[in-house]
C-alpha cells in the first residue's frame, strides 16, 4: 500500500466533512484533527474549528503538535469561551459535527467512556465523558472512530452509557450516524451498526470476528476507496509532518518512543 492505516482513517474522516461545517475537536484526537484540516485544505475551505483545547473558535490551522499544540488554538483563535458555554450554547445552536473515540460501543451505538466494570463496580477508570452525555441525547451529528478494532471495544452491552445511541428514549434523529475503525466504515442506517465498507486487505469475515455482536451488512458493501497521492502528501508534509496522528494507533513502549521523538523535534522536552 502507498498509504498507512492512520492516513486512511484521517482521509475517511475528511470525507465526512462538508464545506461550511462547524467542526468540534476534542482533547488528544490527532487522527480527527488531521482529517478536519485535510478537509479544509481540499474540498471544504469554509469550515470553522471549535476546539476544547483553549476553548477556541477559528478558521485558521497549523501543523499538528504535542508540546506546542496550544500555540495553534490560543494564537490563531478568533474568539475564546468557557467549556460550559461551548457545550451548552455553541454546540446545540450550530449543529456541530464531532468525532468521539469510545472505549466501548454496542450495536445500537451506545458508547462508554466512564469505566470498565459491570454492576457499578468499575475495575478501570476511563478518561471521562466531558460533554458527551449532553450532546448525544439530541444531536444527529455524532460520529465515532476506533483506531484499534477489537471485541474489547465492540461489545454486546456497554458497561456504562455515557453516549446515547439509537434507543427509544432518544430524541428523534439523534444517535451515532457513522464510525470509522482500522478495519472498515460503518453506519446506523436502520438503528443497528452496519458495515458499509471494508479497508483494503481486510475481509468481512475478519471484521465480524473482531466484533462482539452480529453486524448488519450493507447491500452495496465495498472496499474503502484509498487516499489519493495528494491527500497522503498533505498529511505527511504539511498537516502532520511529525506523525502525531500515529500516537492513537500505538500502545505501550512504541507509543512512548514516538511521543518522546515528537517532543524532541518540537524542542519541548
Amino acid at each position: 500500500m502507498d498509504f498507512t492505516i492512520d492516513e486512511l482513517i484521517s482521509v475517511c474522516i475528511a470525507r465526512q466533512v462538508n464545506d461550511g461545517d462547524l467542526l468540534a475537536q476534542g482533547i488528544n484526537t490527532p487522527l480527527v484533527m488531521a482529517g478536519f484540516i485535510l478537509a479544509k485544505c481540499t474540498h471544504a475551505p469554509n469550515v470553522t474549528f471549535s476546539s476544547a483545547i483553549g476553548q477556541a473558535l477559528g478558521h485558521d490551522w497549523a501543523p499538528l503538535g504535542v508540546g506546542r499544540i496550544e500555540d495553534l488554538w490560543l494564537g490563531k483563535a478568533q474568539i475564546h469561551f468557557s467549556f460550559v458555554t461551548g457545550a451548552a450554547d455553541l454546540l446545540p445552536s450550530y449543529a456541530t459535527k464531532e468525532f468521539f473515540r469510545p472505549a466501548q460501543v454496542d450495536a445500537a451505538g451506545n458508547f462508554n467512556n466512564v469505566a470498565f466494570g459491570k454492576d457499578y463496580h468499575p475495575r478501570m477508570r476511563l478518561p471521562g465523558t466531558g460533554g458527551i452525555p449532553d450532546v448525544t441525547v439530541w444531536s444527529n451529528h455524532i460520529y465515532l472512530y476506533v483506531p484499534r478494532h477489537s471485541r474489547v471495544t465492540f461489545v454486546e452491552q456497554v458497561d456504562f452509557v455515557s453516549g446515547l445511541g439509537h434507543v427509544p428514549q432518544r430524541r428523534q434523529g439523534a444517535g451515532a450516524r457513522y464510525l470509522i475503525s482500522d478495519l472498515g466504515q460503518f453506519d446506523w442506517e436502520h438503528g443497528v451498526m452496519r458495515l458499509v465498507s471494508y479497508h483494503p486487505g481486510v475481509s468481512i469475515e475478519h471484521i465480524q470476528k473482531k466484533t462482539g455482536f452480529p453486524l448488519d451488512i450493507a447491500p452495496d458493501v465495498h472496499e474503502t476507496p484509498p487516499p489519493t497521492p495528494e491527500e497522503v502528501r498533505l498529511l505527511r508534509e504539511e498537516i502532520d509532518p511529525l506523525g502525531v496522528r500515529r500516537l492513537e494507533m500505538l500502545g505501550g513502549s512504541a507509543r512512548k518512543d514516538l511521543l518522546r521523538e515528537i517532543l524532541a523535534k518540537e524542542n519541548a522536552l
